[in-house]
């Protein structure tokens, strides 16, 4: 009987033993795999991509900007602007490092970042960055890398607008305290964590406000203050090479796969539609000016077909990423035509001498590329926003973030110029000027007469 009772509880308890038994020996494995499952990936794909990118944007400054920049300038003066391109993109990547990336995407506050990372503080070849989906990630290096070339390409940009009469160590002192006080904090607010731009909603997918705008505006301003080249406006300044603002351009069109397709920060479809944007807004842009300039001036020009690819770049640089292809044919071919306009009806308006038309091309690009942006991401035209994108809406933060970029970075190179011309002066003496800036500022010359 006694057995009898011991076995009926036996029989009763032992299901519930085992459960427990078996939970307690599956806890570690079912732990790992939720480790697993929640652990960051580091995709081998994304980061292959990614270092490509950087080498792409590399491209698109030294050799490609320099290059855009140097046939258009004469020739006495070539090599002074392949100098300061190339010397301000390499002391941008340093300064970067030092404290730039720290300030632009560590957290702080909703203008600027901290300084925890001072000197990649913290960063090992372990740490990793985020990406737009939580769950991959990119080592922290890889991140650092590739942001470093924009900040690069943004102040080499600013060379065009003060070519052939501002002094070497000028440029350099310039760029430093306008990277400092202007670039830092407008890529904070728009891409780094917490950013004030960023929390309105702003699209900005690959910097048309953080890059070009803001470029745009610094050059405008030192424009200004700088004053016309000797004979500006009364005498024909003309390109000396084409044929090397050609190649220029091209290398850029090519280099900017990689400034836009890889602001996806992940080789996926997101960066197939940034890829593909690219490539169409940047076609349109060619026709599109290449189109007015037959119909006002009875031909189309080379450096006209040269500067509609620029333009359609820089115009579909903030829209790449959430505007579908349709779409980024009628932002190149806009943004095309508004600088056809900003290189020769608003150059005359403003009455200045911004010698490469930095402003006229990357100024007015941006803005009409960001504007555009908040038109064409929406579904019904094409988009990848929301189901609930408001156009009205969304321009209305576009504009804003375009007001913020000008304001700002507007004010920061006044301070800055003015800092600079307090110190040292800001241009080169007229006899210097006139005799040319590469053997006067570096004692050599482009080509052997």
């Amino acid at each position: 009987m006694k057995d009898m009772k011991l076995f009926q509880t036996m029989r009763r308890w032992l299901p519930m033993v085992a459960a427990v038994l078996l939970m307690t020996l599956a806890a570690p494995v079912l732990h790992a795999q939720t480790a697993a499952v929640a652990a960051p990936v580091v995709d081998k794909g994304d980061v292959a991509w990614m270092l490509t990118s950087t080498l792409l944007v590399l491209l698109m400054t030294v050799p490609g900007l320099a290059l855009f920049y140097g046939g258009l300038v004469r020739s006495k003066n070539v090599l002074s602007v392949l100098m300061q391109v190339m010397t301000v993109f390499s002391m941008i990547l340093v300064l970067w490092v030092v404290y730039g990336y720290s300030l632009a995407f560590d957290s702080g506050s909703a203008v600027i970042g901290d300084l925890h990372k001072l000197f990649l503080r913290g960063v090992t070849k372990d740490t990793l960055a985020d990406t737009f989906t939580a769950s991959v990630k990119l080592p922290e290096y890889v991140f650092i890398a590739f942001q470093s070339t924009f900040a690069g390409i943004t102040g080499a940009l600013i060379v065009g607008s003060l070519a052939e009469r501002m002094r070497f160590r000028a440029v350099l002192l310039f760029t430093a305290l306008w990277f400092t006080f202007a670039y830092l904090p407008i890529a904070h607010m728009v891409w780094g964590p917490g950013g004030y731009l960023l929390g309105l909603g702003a699209l900005d997918f690959a910097g048309g406000t953080v890059v070009h705008i803001n470029a745009g505006i610094a050059g405008l301003v030192g424009a200004y203050l700088l004053g016309p080249r000797l004979g500006f406006g009364r005498e024909a300044i003309k390109p000396h090479n084409v044929t090397f603002t050609m190649i220029g351009a091209a290398l850029l069109w090519v280099g900017w796969f990689g400034f836009n397709a890889g602001s996806n920060l992940e080789a996926n479809s997101g960066a197939a539609l940034a890829f593909i944007n690219t490539l169409l807004a940047t076609a349109a842009a060619v026709l599109a000016w290449l189109l007015l300039e037959a119909m006002t001036k009875g031909k189309p020009s080379m450096l006209g077909g040269a500067s509609g690819a620029v333009a359609g770049l820089v115009g579909i640089t903030p829209a790449c990423g959430t505007v579908g292809p349709m779409g980024a044919l009628a932002v190149g071919a806009l943004a095309s035509v508004c600088c056809v306009w900003g290189v020769t009806g608003l150059k005359k308006i403003l009455r200045t001498d911004d010698a490469l038309d930095v402003f006229g091309v990357h100024g007015i690009g941006g803005i009409v590329g960001a504007l555009l942006t908040g038109v064409f991401t929406a579904p019904a035209l094409g988009g990848i926003g929301a189901a609930n994108f408001s156009i009205v809406h969304q321009l209305g933060i576009q504009a804003l973030s375009i007001v913020i970029t000008l304001g700002w970075s507007g004010l920061v190179s006044l301070l800055a110029y003015l800092v600079v011309k307090a110190l040292f002066g800001l241009r080169v003496s007229a006899d210097a000027e006139r005799e040319g800036l590469d053997i006067t500022s570096h004692g050599e010359t482009a080509y052997e007469v």
